[in-house]
């Protein structure tokens, strides 16, 4: 018996600011897979502060789908297009959706994170996050993981315990060769 390969691919959709949520809702209607990771965040009104659920990555909607079969994605209100490398549509890695897929699964606060730090490559070894990897960051510290999708050149970081953490392969500093400091 022949097996069936699925074309469906991991593609960032590029959206009109502060429209994630209503065209993620519009391609789950149209039948397709997005996926919208969001985060907790505290807004301040004239009146109140409230809490609100906000975009991981503000401007974006993950969705998977054939890239033949593009036309109900390019055709939802609120869609700029489909992030490319040239020509082509570039797909994200599907390790970097599951990895994010967890995450929003586990519970665990995460916040956008501007860009990339250098830093210890890092496995998690257990809690709700075992097995994803990342880049290791100390901040007011307490160790934190920073997730990322590469083609967007953004990432989210996560506090983490530092019981969950193991070195995936040591950092050596370019000025000396005695490793730099780690959680492990």
């Amino acid at each position: 018996m022949e097996e069936v390969v699925d074309p469906a691919q991991w593609f960032a959709v590029q959206v009109k600011p502060r429209h994630e949520k209503a065209v993620s809702g519009i391609l789950v209607y149209k039948g397709l897979q997005p996926f919208l990771p969001l985060c907790r965040a505290r807004r301040k009104w004239s009146d109140r502060i409230q809490e609100v659920h906000v975009p991981l990555f503000p401007g974006y909607v993950f969705c998977k789908f054939d890239p033949s079969r593009r036309t109900p994605v390019l055709s939802t209100a609120g869609v700029f297009g489909i992030v490319r490398f040239g020509r082509d549509f570039a797909p994200v890695d599907p390790a970097e959706i599951g990895a994010l897929q967890r995450l929003m699964r586990s519970g665990v606060p995460a916040e956008p994170w501007p860009r990339l730090e250098i830093g210890q490559e890092v496995e998690i070894d257990s809690g709700p996050l075992q097995g994803c990897k990342g880049i290791l960051v100390e901040i007011k510290r307490r160790p934190r993981l920073v997730l990322s999708v590469s083609l967007l050149q953004r990432s989210v970081l996560v506090e983490l315990d530092e019981d969950w953490v193991r070195n995936v392969k040591p950092r050596y500093s370019p000025a000396a060769s005695t490793p730099v400091r780690s959680f492990a």
